[in-house]
């Protein structure tokens, strides 16, 4: 990857020009930009267009003003910490709705990082995860009044359990041993294409901050404020829809064509019709 893409990258971050040396401050700071200002997405999915996973294509994307999800974020953000200087790896995870899942189905790409004598779980692509690296050691941790929790992985693998409990999916688990990124080529196509899959099933945007969690799951636009508690809106015409992907998620619409818009629009309203049919049922 060239370092005009990088520095491309670094500007969607809000970041422009040379970098610092690597240190725990400057990684806090580059995974709280990311999380702000470059959304988890599936727009390009439900389009029939699934944008592949190498992190140069992610990176170029992002630059765009387009995001992605867990392969494409934590992909691009592993391949610009490496290049900042900093030692990364990724690692084999899975994200699960039953809190006592003990396997890792490599449904999610995981990273560590290594700074200043210690080890981080970095994460940019669980949509809902923490604003700031989390400690690699066993521990409950706080976050604008998210809580969540880091221990060992029971059972016969090695690695590490992280727990989101108000989250759709509690449960995280991934290997310690490192892996690359065509260790979630097959993943990603099943993901990506497959009829029962979640992100070909519901249009997904989450983007994180401070003290909050914004979620669009279809024509329902939520925010999750712990503070505040949850505040919940049906977007029911289209330009209601498409100005909160903009405004609300950062999202850059040049790339959707008028008939883009329209099949995604029908797309997700006949979901939304069948998701209310379900709840009536």
């Amino acid at each position: 990857m060239t370092s005009g893409i990088f520095d491309a990258y670094l500007r969607r971050l809000g970041v422009p020009g040379p970098a610092a040396a690597p240190s725990a401050e400057g990684l806090f700071a580059l995974q709280r930009a990311h999380l702000e200002r470059v959304p988890y997405e599936n727009i390009d999915i439900h389009l029939g267009r699934p944008p592949g996973i190498d992190p140069e294509l992610s990176a170029r994307r992002f630059a765009a003003g387009h995001g992605g999800y867990c392969f494409h974020l934590n992909g691009a953000f592993a391949a610009l910490l490496g290049h900042l200087g900093y030692d990364v790896t990724l690692h084999l995870g899975g994200v699960y709705e039953e809190t006592g899942a003990q396997d890792v189905n490599g449904n999610h790409l995981a990273l560590t990082v290594r700074v200043d004598g210690a080890e981080y779980l970095v994460d940019v692509g669980l949509g809902d995860g923490p604003h700031e690296p989390l400690p690699l050691r066993e521990g409950a941790y706080d976050q604008g009044g998210f809580s969540y929790r880091l221990e060992p992985l029971a059972g016969p693998l090695e690695g590490w359990t992280y727990r989101n409990p108000f989250g759709p999916f509690p449960v995280m688990n991934f290997l310690s041993a490192p892996a690359a990124m065509d260790d979630f080529d097959a993943e990603h196509l099943r993901l990506s294409t497959a009829e029962d899959s979640p992100f070909v099933r519901t249009l997904a945007l989450l983007r994180r901050d401070a003290e909050s969690l914004d979620l669009l799951r279809g024509r329902i636009l939520t925010r999750i404020d712990p503070a505040k508690g949850p505040s919940e809106r049906e977007l029911t015409t289209p330009e209601e829809f498409y100005e909160a992907i903009a405004t609300v998620f950062g999202r850059d619409l040049d790339d959707l064509t008028p008939v883009d818009r329209a099949a995604l629009w029908t797309q997700v309203n006949r979901a939304h019709e069948e998701w209310l049919a379900s709840r009536e049922g």
